[in-house]
């Protein structure tokens, strides 16, 4: 099983986590900038974290011979903090970057005003430098958000190929599959989709624009659920090319429409080399 984690939070994420996941299959995967639990409190915090993101944590992934992109954006929750409005001012140099294959994640937490504003301008940015974009839908009043969203989409003019709308569920996936985007699924163990309500979902919907991600953050999560779900596919009668679909091809094509995607295999070298001086190793035993 070969494996493109279209959504996963590798910063908060250790290298046994790395490691597990290669030995899993995962061999590509999506970071998009997002929240980091403690609230940020200027524009600066935010481009330290972002050029982690094209920089260091690529370096990091590749350590374990995983192929590291990232979406880049000012995030739904912080949309609200006018101490972070500069960060819309930034995002240009960011998304003309290597690695950068979408803008994301946009969307609502909350809905508010100062949401909607972030989201319509990044929608916006995408279209500017031709760029897909996933779409954030709040985890509070998810139909009446999700609902919000498509229309916010279909007001920006941007092709609805071109999005993909996450952290869905059974109340909101026909509405998204009707708007001709994509769609994206948050497997956790916990909240949001398991395995097994998602291929659900997949026998009624079928796989075409289905992405199914981990969304492995600093909460409790768990960066091995695309593996299982693709387990649970195939002990539920789907075809490994189903799999492939679902857990390779969708995600490629997806944010293939960046045209910097980069899926080449990478060997395991996490015995040596360094970045910017850095290592991820911390000295050998004697």
């Amino acid at each position: 099983m070969k494996i493109f984690d279209p959504h996963i939070h590798m910063t908060s994420r250790t290298t046994d986590d790395y490691e597990k996941m290669r030995a899993a299959g995962v061999r590509a995967l999506v970071e998009p900038a997002f929240w980091l639990g403690q609230p940020r409190t200027n524009v600066g915090s935010f481009t330290d974290y972002f050029d982690g993101l094209i920089g260091w944590e690529r370096f990091r992934a590749a350590q374990f011979g995983i192929r590291h992109h990232c979406t880049i954006a000012l995030n739904p929750k912080e949309a609200n903090d006018p101490r972070c409005a500069g960060v819309l001012d930034v995002l240009p140099r960011y998304l003309a970057k290597d690695g950068v294959v979408a803008v994301g994640e946009v969307g609502y937490d909350s809905m508010t005003d100062a949401e909607e504003k972030a989201f319509t301008y990044q929608l916006g940015l995408a279209i500017e430098h031709d760029l897909p974009v996933l779409v954030h839908t709040p985890h509070r009043d998810k139909l009446a958000g999700t609902r919000r969203t498509l229309d916010v989409v279909a007001e920006s003019g941007i092709d609805p190929a071109r999005v993909v709308v996450d952290h869905l569920n059974e109340v909101t996936v026909g509405l998204v599959a009707d708007a001709g985007c994509w769609m994206g699924f948050s497997i956790y163990p916990d909240t949001k989709m398991d395995e097994h309500r998602m291929v659900a979902i997949l026998k009624e919907y079928g796989t075409d624009r289905m992405l199914v991600n981990s969304a492995a953050d600093w909460g409790r999560s768990d960066p091995l659920t695309t593996y299982r779900t693709g387990k649970t596919m195939l002990e539920a009668g789907f075809t490994e090319s189903d799999v492939d679909a679902v857990l390779w091809d969708n995600p490629v094509a997806f944010y293939g429409q960046s045209g910097k995607l980069m899926i080449e295999q990478l060997p395991v070298t996490s015995e040596s080399g360094t970045f910017e001086g850095n290592s991820i190793l911390r000295g050998a035993r004697k």
